[in-house]
């Protein structure tokens, strides 16, 4: 949370310090801008702007960073149950602009069977690896690609496209029963 913070005051600190910046460094003498009769002169000629296009191409900028944002660290997260049938925990994700559930909740110690339907044709989202079970699989367009994997702890395992731009979680809950095996692992042990 510290970091999306620090992030946030760095963007806001950045747009806010160039756009400061623009009018103090385009302020050059007059007379040192025009060159003298027989000499030649290759640097840029100053191009006078009124201070109001200067503050809303600033606040435009500032706007648009607000908005990136929003979009990558706060946008809602659309979440999802995987269905069980037969043992099997599966979930239907559809792969178009990014991952619609963006997350999927599952049982710890049941197979799981995630299907990426990818509609969108963007390169990006070409494949989607699951790192933390050494997945990597490329998704072709227009069609259902099926992964299967058994999680054997609780926690959230993240997945991506190829290129780590669009991100999903799969949050894997332990169950009551699952809790007290590790209970009863541990005391054994102890």
């Amino acid at each position: 949370m510290i970091q999306k913070h620090w992030m946030i005051g760095s963007l806001a600190g950045f747009g806010l310090m160039l756009g400061v910046s623009g009018a103090s460094i385009a302020q050059m003498p007059h007379d040192e801008m025009q060159p003298s009769g027989t000499e030649q002169t290759t640097s840029f000629r100053r191009i006078d702007q009124p201070n109001w296009l200067k503050g809303a191409v600033t606040a435009g900028g500032i706007g648009l960073i607000g908005v990136e944002l929003w979009w990558f660290l706060f946008s809602k997260s659309k979440s999802r149950k995987a269905d069980s049938n037969q043992g099997m925990q599966e979930a239907t994700i559809t792969v178009d602009g990014g991952y619609e559930p963006n997350r999927v909740v599952v049982t710890v110690g049941q197979p799981v069977r995630l299907s990426f339907d990818r509609r969108d044709p963007s390169s990006c989202l070409e494949a989607v690896r699951i790192p933390d079970f050494h997945i990597a699989k490329d998704l072709p367009l227009n069609q259902v690609t099926e992964i299967e994997f058994t999680p054997t702890q609780p926690g959230e395992y993240q997945f991506t496209c190829g290129m780590n731009m669009f991100r999903g979680v799969i949050e894997v809950q332990a169950t009551d029963h699952s809790v007290e095996t590790t209970q009863n692992l541990v005391s054994q042990r102890g």
